[in-house]
């Protein structure tokens, strides 16, 4: 139960702030097909529950190979792009056209065992995305696939506003009444630009991005992106995150890649500080800035620990007021998770490196390092020459860092007059 407890006030936040905002999902058609599927409806269900105007997009292209092949049918594809001739087309509307139809019954069944038990759920679709041909592209001729040409924003905020869940499918249609066959990543990438989504969540097999090494990415800039779609390839991964990376590029604050595969993905990424995806956005997740005065709670609530252990000396409320413009910290979705103070010794061109601290659940991501960096371009900025720290346990880490063993005698007057010899604290200096 404290588990609980603990989790629900952790989510607060993010519940309060996803309240009202438009968030733009896309489900391959390997997702539909997929165990999760169902548990997937009951967090989107959840999401709508919560005041989130939800736009789902769904993919279809296993569900159209399967009726490829029971027809005896070959598939044809140029630069990973389907090509829709006449008889592909029958099988792209019927596997489309069931989807849909499936989907919207599971959003309907799940209802008696979501938060909406009682309440009128409503699913609306329909010509709600403009489509053109893409034409003959090196010679080849594409035939019925096409590209998103309009999103009908109006209409659809239209239908979000009566608290209806929008379903958009694969397909468009052109003004001359021709169906096109279109690519889930580029209606779900369109939809979120033209409607000004706050977010684009799209699923994939795996939990996010993975490096070389296997490894989950929890963030990246889109000018980051290029390097990692030259290292993938032409991959689903790759199409995921350029579709992440177009959507920030055309305005939407943030795009996340989860893995429909994952219990709870979805859930994970909205509702918890550290996620269990990738975000790509423009606007840093975590960044290192000057302190300000409304962060004085948020660095009480870092260092008060610290201080009961006796790993950091004691300020009060009014001392972290006073002082507040000599901290720097490090922000991460509102939360001050390490920071580092700069104090400039009198009568003395040198300064004291103070309060470094780090909170116990981010403590393997260098950001002591790039708190230290901060406060070392502070210090040269006003002048400094020597920089002094002052520390119980953490010593070798100074050391690793440049800094020497120095001594009570070799600190200013001003400040060795301060030393508490009780508190008995190896001193430490480094030349700037």
């Amino acid at each position: 139960m404290p588990e609980y407890v603990n989790w629900l006030r952790h989510a607060s936040p993010y519940i309060n702030a996803h309240r009202d905002c438009t968030f733009v999902v896309m489900l391959p058609g390997d997702g539909v097909d997929h165990p999760n599927f169902g548990n997937i409806v009951h967090d989107l269900v959840l999401l709508h529950s919560l005041g989130v105007r939800l736009v789902l997009v769904h993919g279809s292209r296993p569900q159209i190979e399967a009726r490829l092949a029971a027809r005896g049918l070959t598939p044809h594809y140029h630069h990973g792009l389907r090509i829709t001739d006449a008889a592909t087309l029958e099988c792209v509307i019927d596997a489309v056209g069931q989807l849909r139809i499936a989907i919207e019954a599971r959003l309907s069944m799940d209802m008696a065992s979501s938060p909406m038990q009682g309440s009128r759920l409503r699913v609306a679709s329909g010509n709600l995305v403009t489509a053109r041909p893409i034409g003959v592209l090196e010679g080849v001729d594409y035939h019925h696939t096409g590209e998103v040409r309009r999103v009908d924003r109006k209409g659809i905020n239209r239908l979000l506003d009566e608290r209806s869940i929008v379903l958009l499918s694969p397909l468009g249609y052109s003004p001359t009444g021709e169906i096109f066959n279109l690519a889930c990543e580029d209606v779900a990438t369109r939809a979120a630009i033209d409607l000004g989504a706050d977010k684009l969540l799209l699923f994939g097999a795996d939990l996010g991005l993975l490096d070389e090494n296997g490894k989950l990415v929890r963030e990246l800039r889109p000018q980051q992106v290029p390097a990692h779609l030259q290292r993938l390839g032409g991959n689903y991964q790759a199409e995921l995150l350029d579709a992440a990376a177009e959507a920030c590029r055309g305005g939407v604050g943030r795009s996340h890649i989860v893995s429909y595969a994952e219990d709870g993905a979805l859930l994970t990424e909205l509702f918890t500080r550290d996620g269990g995806g990738t975000l790509v956005a423009q606007e840093q997740f975590e960044r290192v800035r000057e302190a300000a005065i409304e962060d004085v709670g948020g660095l009480l609530d870092l260092i008060s620990p610290l201080e009961e252990q006796g790993i950091l000396v004691r300020r009060s409320r009014e001392v972290l007021e006073r002082e507040i413009e000599q901290f720097s910290v490090v922000e991460r979705e509102g939360m001050i998770i390490a920071c580092a103070a700069l104090y400039q010794i009198a009568d003395s061109d040198a300064g004291e490196l103070a309060c470094l601290a780090v909170n116990p659940e981010y403590r393997h991501g260098k950001r002591g390092d790039e708190l230290l960096e901060r406060i070392e371009t502070r210090a040269r900025a006003q002048g400094l020459k020597t920089l002094f720290v002052l520390t119980t346990r953490t010593a070798h880490w100074f050391r690793e860092r440049g800094f020497v063993p120095s001594s009570v005698e070799r600190l200013p007057s001003a400040r060795a007059s301060l030393y508490n010899y009780q508190r008995n604290s190896k001193i430490f200096e480094k030349t700037l």
